[in-house]
């Protein structure tokens, strides 16, 4: 985009501020979240070359190495990292595992054409990757913000091998007509780079089906108070929140979790802090206290780069 700037190292959680230097707030209040400033999440992972030799050529085949293991089938409950998003005290987005709950269940691309609807939302997902977001517009094909351009493309071909998903229901504002959800993706087919107002998939997809100025780059002003919190959950009884000045800024955050994987966001946070093991009959001395999650009102309407801590 012709805003960005060169790309700098993702600030981990051990490097963002809290009340208290040991990373536990005694008021087991939010911590302050990260702003990424002109920054783009680089969904397209680069392809990396085959090992070379002392001399620049390929490595000898020396017919014993040992068969790479199969591999494993995506589980979202394993590589993806349950949370909540909310805007002050109202939950704006919530991708929770429960049980009983079908709506995280990923398909092959294939498979997935049969539960699309035009004005649907789809994702793709794979480990280690960024999560990929659409709009299905009908005929078998999706409109999507890829390297930096919006295009249109067959849904088999835009999910590049990964499965997917509709996630109509993980943001919680009231969408707009599905014949206005195709009709905003298709008017931006072909924008690119400095025409573009999005950083990245989900924020375009999004803004189609939501129509919200939150999810575009500059839709908000960054002063004052963090509204947006990110609430990850850890386990079933403790959770940890962040505090974001915009939507799209958490939204990066959010997707660079998914990108790391579960286990390294727990392991990060972790580090980060340090709990006090809880004395005996005070079981809620090592967790951060969760915001109340009110009914979201029915009225609402509607990738590299530098990381600044607030």
């Amino acid at each position: 985009m012709g805003n960005q700037v060169e790309k700098l190292t993702h600030l981990s959680y051990k490097e963002v501020p809290t009340a208290d230097p040991t990373g536990v707030d005694r008021d087991d209040g939010p911590r302050i979240g990260v702003s990424y400033i002109f920054s783009n999440d680089d969904e397209d992972v680069e392809p990396q070359p085959p090992p070379q030799g002392p001399d620049g050529g390929g490595l000898p085949d020396c017919g014993e190495r040992p068969p790479l293991p199969p591999p494993q089938p995506y589980d979202p409950r394993l590589h993806e990292v349950e949370c909540s998003v909310f805007y002050r005290d109202e939950c704006i987005y919530q991708k929770s595992f429960a049980p009983g709950s079908a709506a995280l269940s990923t398909y092959t691309p294939e498979n997935l054409l049969n539960k699309c609807n035009p004005g649907d939302l789809v994702e793709f997902v794979s480990q280690a990757q960024y999560p990929h977001w659409a709009v299905y517009v009908g005929n078998f094909q999706v409109v999507h913000l890829h390297r930096l351009e919006v295009s249109n493309s067959f849904l088999t071909d835009a999910s590049q091998g990964r499965r997917g998903r509709v996630v109509n229901d993980l943001y919680r504002y009231k969408p707009l007509s599905p014949s206005t959800v195709v009709r905003n993706a298709l008017a931006h087919v072909g924008a690119k780079e400095r025409e573009l107002s999005w950083r990245n998939s989900e924020s375009f997809a999004a803004w189609c089906r939501y129509g919200k100025r939150e999810f575009k780059i500059g839709g908000e002003l960054r002063i004052g108070k963090q509204p947006y919190r990110l609430q990850i959950q850890l386990s079933a009884q403790r959770s940890h929140t962040l505090e974001f000045q915009s939507l799209e800024d958490l939204i990066m955050e959010k997707r660079r979790n998914d990108q790391i994987g579960r286990a390294a966001v727990l392991q990060e946070l972790a580090m980060h802090l340090h709990p006090a093991e809880p004395d005996e009959g005070d079981s809620d001395a090592a967790r951060t206290t969760p915001p109340p999650r009110p009914t979201p009102s029915p009225g609402l309407e509607g990738e590299d780069g530098e990381a600044v801590a607030h």
